[in-house]
């Protein structure tokens, strides 16, 4: 039987040799494989035909030690079972004549040097058998007076037995080789019966012995006194005067013990492999107090604008960085902004916690206020969309603080009043000075009314321009440069709007000065899709949809809170979409403030166009005194160009001190 591994190691030639043997069919111009198959498949073939035979299992049993069982009496002794037997020995009568005595003895003998035999040996020996029937039938007839006898054979039958027991060595089996299990036992006898014919001879002499010690103490014992010493001999199979000579017991293998705690081991350089062992400094165990961890979950505070994030979690963003992601905001976990009914622009004071191993921003752990609110005020709101939108009808003072009062606020207040929710638009040619205009306006609104939140928001500015408002104006200043991309400028101005509104919800008096309008619309029409809809000077048709929302946010709400939005169009400037824009959003303010160019190159300032600058529903704003005045003044001025305009307010309002006296000097 050849295997695969053995086919595929000869060549093609012993291949087609061995398969025409067999008489399996392959090609000339077979492969190894394929005439390795052939062969395998022919094999598996004349197998199936000729079934080979199994092979037998040998039962493998373990060798029982030999027992000798003696008839010396009536009733035959098992040694197997006279270790249990301790209630009493079998009386054993001994024979009337000394024939028998030594016809017993010599059977005892006998029995002692056939250890090796078994009993199936002694039940077919017929001999045997016809003397223990003889000596049992003499023996029905025994004296009383020989009850010594008894004993002293009972004692010299338990020797023999413990005797024996002892000197049976314990077999070790050998690891079982398949091919020695197929070979027939054949026990060397001549060994075997030497070495126990020596111990055979080495224990007589040792029960020998010991009879001639014991033969005078149980001459006077009684047979009471013979029980239990048989008892006792067979249950501890040990008697007294054990030489302990190592007779009784045989050593088969000598196991060394070694404690390898105890004796290291070393090795080629005399290191020790295994570590010894070493005592252990032990300090002197003080009380040592663990102080608590600080907690820092409520001791730091923190605010910032909320901007809710798709998926539901949200940050505090910081003014400091314009509103735009920062190391410093704050998250906000999603199950928190549902509690609280948190929406993005939300003015949130809170107490936060050191992020912890993993975290990258602080958590908010507990809110303090809402917009200026409790938690609870704030859930309650109405949003901005279902707030009711009035005319303003509560003017913003200017003139209020000598500080902030200059000719500029002063003209602004007289010809085009300013209320809470008002819809200012600042319609300004290049160089006329409109960033100084809101700049004094923004002073004059934060001196003269403290309870008005302000915000000046810069689109597309200059970076100088912005450094020189955050310092001169009292207002938050957010502000995005032209060197930043088209979606900064649009993510700054929605979250301030949003911020707006959020605090206008909340009862808030909100003011909002954009410069301007004009870039804003620019930068949604950049960044809005295309609709296929293109206007005039390449404005797309929905993008003016985001900048009219912004600017349309400025109301008055009935209840309390406002906002009012101060924007600055830019005309003139050469560009089709800047008068686009501005057209679109002409109609849509109630309050108009016009600069002209032909004022600021005179260097007249501030350069208003006074005939077409006013404000919607200014009888709202105004008392009666002061409309009926400004009715003759406006008659006055109507048919004067905007040169002459001014330089005729100019000069009477630079010689009086506030509007109340200007207005009293018109009679003169």
């Amino acid at each position: 039987m050849y295997s695969k591994e053995e086919l595929l190691s000869k060549s093609n030639a012993e291949l087609q040799g061995i398969a025409s043997e067999l008489g399996a069919h392959f090609k000339s111009r077979s492969t190894k494989e394929e005439l390795a198959y052939a062969i395998l498949d022919q094999q598996a073939a004349e197998g199936a035909k000729a079934p080979t035979t199994k092979r037998k299992r040998v039962r493998i049993s373990a060798k029982k030690e030999d027992r000798v069982y003696s008839v010396t009496g009536k009733d035959g002794e098992n040694f197997d079972v006279l270790k249990n037997q301790a209630k009493g020995p079998v009386v054993q009568e001994s024979s009337l004549f000394k024939e028998d005595d030594k016809k017993q003895e010599e059977t005892t003998a006998s029995t002692k040097r056939r250890t090796r035999k078994t009993v199936k040996a002694v039940q077919e020996d017929p001999v045997s058998s016809e003397q223990e029937t003889a000596t049992n039938e003499k023996v029905e007839n025994i004296e009383t007076s020989k009850v010594s006898r008894v004993a002293e054979a009972l004692n010299e039958a338990s020797d023999v037995l413990h005797s024996e027991e002892q000197t049976q060595p314990e077999e070790i089996l050998p690891d079982l080789v398949p091919e020695a299990a197929f070979e027939p036992n054949e026990p060397k006898a001549g060994d075997e019966d030497d070495e126990n014919s020596a111990l055979l001879a080495k224990l007589q002499a040792k029960i020998q012995a010991h009879n001639e010690t014991m033969e005078p103490k149980n001459i006077a014992e009684n047979n009471d006194a013979a029980v239990p010493n048989m008892s006792q001999a067979s249950m501890t199979q040990v008697w007294e005067g054990d030489p302990g000579d190592g007779t009784d017991f045989i050593t088969v293998v000598d196991i060394p013990i070694e404690d390898q705690g105890a004796v290291p081991n070393f090795d080629m350089f005399d290191r020790p492999t295994t570590p010894m062992a070493t005592s252990a400094y032990l300090p002197v165990n003080n009380p040592v107090v663990n102080k608590a961890k600080y907690d820092f979950a409520d001791l730091i505070t923190a605010n910032g604008v909320l901007e809710v994030m798709p998926d539901g979690y949200g940050f505090l963003r910081s003014s400091d960085y314009n509103y735009l992601s920062s190391p410093d905001d704050v998250y906000v976990a999603a199950n928190q902004i549902k509690r609280y009914g948190l929406k993005t622009g939300d003015v949130v004071l809170c107490h936060v916690r050191p992020p912890h191993d993993g975290e990258k921003y602080f958590p908010l752990t507990s809110i303090d206020k809402i917009n200026g609110r409790t938690p609870s005020e704030v859930r309650d709101r109405i949003p901005f969309e279902h707030l009711t939108p009035l005319f303003p009808d509560t003017k913003f003072e200017l003139c209020g603080d000598r500080e902030t009062t200059n000719l500029s606020t002063r003209v602004v207040d007289l010809f085009s009043p300013i209320g809470k929710g008002q819809r200012a638009l600042i319609v300004a040619q290049p160089k006329t000075g409109k960033t100084i205009l809101m700049k004094s306006i923004a002073n004059a609104i934060a001196a003269n009314h403290p309870e008005a939140y302000l915000m000046m928001l810069l689109i597309d500015e200059r970076p100088e321009e912005v450094t020189d408002m955050k310092r001169t104006v009292n207002a938050e200043v957010v502000a995005s440069t032209f060197d930043e991309p088209a979606e900064r400028h649009v993510k700054i101005a929605g979250i301030v709007l949003e911020k707006a509104k959020r605090m206008v919800e909340c009862g808030h008096d909100v003011v909002i000065f954009l410069d301007s309008i004009t870039r804003l619309a620019r930068a949604y029409n950049t960044v809005s899709p295309a609709s296929g809809k293109v206007l005039t000077g390449g404005v797309d048709a929905n993008a003016l949809q985001k900048p009219k929302r912004f600017f349309g946010a400025a109301r008055n709400i009935e209840g309390g809170g406002s906002l009012t939005i101060i924007a600055t169009a830019l005309i003139d400037t050469g560009s089709k979409m800047d008068e686009v824009i501005f057209e679109e959003f002409k109609g849509t303010g109630n309050m108009e403030l016009q600069l002209d160019r032909s004022l600021s190159n005179k260097r007249i300032f501030p350069a208003v166009n006074l005939v077409a600058s006013s404000t919607r529903r200014d009888d709202l704003l105004q008392d009666k005194t002061t409309l009926d005045r400004m009715w003759i003044l406006r008659k006055y001025i109507s048919d004067m160009n905007p040169i002459e305009a001014m330089n005729s307010i100019h000069d009477r309002m630079v010689h009086t001190r506030n509007n109340e006296e200007f207005l009293l000097s018109m009679n003169d």
